[in-house]
């Protein structure tokens, strides 16, 4: 089992930090670069608790398919995101946000185990494990970006 850890501190309200963590559209914009597409399930817009989205993405040169469901929500606190079909033994992704000196604090905390026994290990530590921290971080990076561009 992986866990990984990221804040990121974002200069907008909560609330903007949240709706945008949860748009579908936001999601497919900020992962262009793996032609992430929702296919299935909520489609667009923002998901919302107990729905699934199926998302098609291009990732190691394979278009792959990860369906998830949210799990939890609190309005503006917090939500989980648990893979319920894809390539991965078990995907969970904890996100959360915590308003602190007129900033939000978004928090992601993502647990993960691969399948395939001890070659899936090598391959998380080897490259997968390197490559899901640069699309979080990426992703986050340009999550910033609009939540701040949209608090002017």
């Amino acid at each position: 089992m992986t866990k990984l850890y990221f804040e990121t501190v974002i200069n907008s309200a909560k609330e903007i930090v949240f709706d945008l963590s949860r748009s579908i559209d936001f999601h497919q914009e900020s992962l262009k670069k793996t032609k992430e597409k929702a296919t299935k399930g909520r489609t667009s817009g923002h998901i919302e608790l107990g729905e699934t989205v199926t998302w098609r993405g291009k990732h190691f040169g394979f278009y792959l398919t990860h369906e998830s469901k949210i799990s939890q929500m609190s309005k503006y606190g917090s939500f989980t995101d648990e893979m319920i079909n894809g390539c991965f033994k078990s995907f969970i992704h904890h996100h959360r946000f915590i308003t602190q000196n007129n900033s939000t604090v978004m928090i992601d905390e993502i647990i993960y185990e691969t399948p395939f026994g001890i070659l899936g290990k090598i391959f998380n530590e080897s490259v997968l494990k390197k490559y899901l921290i640069k699309i979080i971080i990426e992703r986050n990076t340009l999550l910033k970006l609009f939540a701040e561009k949209q608090s002017g």
